[in-house]
């Protein structure tokens, strides 16, 4: 009696269907992964109304071709066609972005010291404020006097808020920098370009 030959297990057609809306796999790499024949899925999904979301491969086109383009700017001496070349390029674009945030935040960091600086000595000299009270009701006050003293009392309040105001444009500028770059793992749900359009004011 001739030995009946095993039926193939029938398509899973429910993971199929998965991987075809993912739009990660080209629809002949599912059909292999799933021993059916590429024209079997697109019958299929155009029976059942399968739609391919391509938002993945267009990303991984986009961020490629980025990785291309720094690596161009960057690495002059080594092949950019070569995964080393594309590597290289890109690191060094990463650590250029890391070391220029880092200078950024050294130098506000000055600026805030020096401020705070400013700050703490006007708390401790409120002396100036009775100064000032005292000359705006002296009739015969030095107009220079007070008006170097009235300076010293409002200009500090107004670079206060220039120094906050510079502060959360640098803290903008490098998460927006890094958003570009794809340093951080964190999803963002406003698109880079949206961010950068409300920095620069854009509607």
């Amino acid at each position: 009696m001739p030995e009946q030959k095993a039926q193939a297990p029938a398509p899973d057609w429910e993971r199929i269907g998965i991987d075809y809306r993912a739009g990660i796999l080209s629809v002949r790499e599912i059909a292999a992964a799933h021993g059916v024949s590429h024209t079997a899925i697109q019958k299929r999904a155009k029976a059942h109304g399968w739609e391919r979301d391509l938002k993945a491969k267009i990303q991984a086109k986009a961020d490629a071709l980025v990785a291309k383009r720094e690596v161009a700017s960057k690495v002059a001496t080594v092949d950019a066609a070569t995964e080393k070349g594309i590597i290289e390029g890109v690191a060094t674009a990463v650590a250029d972005i890391r070391m220029s945030h880092r200078t950024d935040i050294q130098r506000s960091r000055r600026l805030a010291n020096s401020l705070l600086d400013e700050l703490e000595g006007l708390s401790d000299n409120r002396e100036l404020f009775a100064q000032l009270g005292e000359l705006l009701t002296d009739p015969e006050a030095d107009r220079d006097t007070l008006s170097e003293l009235y300076h010293k009392v409002i200009a500090l309040p107004g670079r206060s808020k220039v120094l906050k105001e510079m502060s959360d444009t640098l803290k903008t500028l490098v998460a927006l920098e890094r958003q570009a770059y794809s340093m951080d793992e964190q999803q963002h749900d406003e698109p880079y370009e949206a961010r950068l359009k409300r920095l620069m004011g854009e509607d």
